[in-house]
């Protein structure tokens, strides 16, 4: 289950590029951090905020080997996200449909 906090972080985590990409790089399987933050054009420092930003989310773990730090992705904060985002969207369009209806209705009656 997501509370509003743990959707706030998903959806802050998502609203960078950097961090979508980070995590679509993840999607591919357990990775090194260096050779995460290799591909950008920025410091390691500042992929590791990135980073940190992800583990807040939960939607990264890390696992440290030695001097080693390894990441890997983990979907369930995403999978609740999508989850929110549909019920979220069901339940508009069910009301706007049923507005549309109502309009409908009127035009029909103002006509006649």
């Amino acid at each position: 289950m997501s509370t509003p906090a743990t959707l706030d972080r998903t959806l802050l985590a998502l609203a960078d590029p950097t961090r979508r990409a980070i995590l679509q790089r993840l999607s591919s399987g357990e990775a090194r951090v260096t050779d995460v933050a290799r591909p950008f054009s920025m410091s390691l420092n500042a992929v590791s905020k990135h980073i940190l930003v992800l583990e807040r989310a939960k939607l990264v773990k890390r696992r440290r080997v030695g001097r080693d730090h390894y990441l890997s992705y983990k979907p369930d904060p995403l999978d609740a996200a999508a989850k929110w985002i549909a019920d979220t969207r069901n339940f508009w369009a069910t009301r706007l449909d049923a507005l549309e209806q109502l309009l409908r209705d009127e035009d029909r009656e103002q006509r006649t």
